[in-house]
């Protein structure tokens, strides 16, 4: 089985990057650090738009706590 070298919708194998032109190498590892970074600015994008309070601080339920655990004696 071939090792594919990174990209998830593609890629290359081990012997491909191997015997790439040291150009040629350089201009598809730009290529993917800019797609990878689109992606991040868009997931983080999304984030933000879905949690626009994300700051707040975490409360926990509102329950009164009950005697079931107030043993007497």
């Amino acid at each position: 089985m071939h090792d594919l070298v990174y990209h998830g919708g593609g890629g290359f194998i081990h012997s491909e990057v191997y015997n790439m032109p040291t150009w040629m190498r350089k201009f598809h590892i730009l290529r993917i650090n800019k797609y990878v970074k689109e992606k991040n600015e868009e997931t983080e994008k999304a984030q933000k738009q879905a949690n626009p309070n994300s700051k707040k601080s975490v409360q926990g339920p509102n329950i009164n706590p009950s005697s079931t655990y107030n043993f007497k004696k």
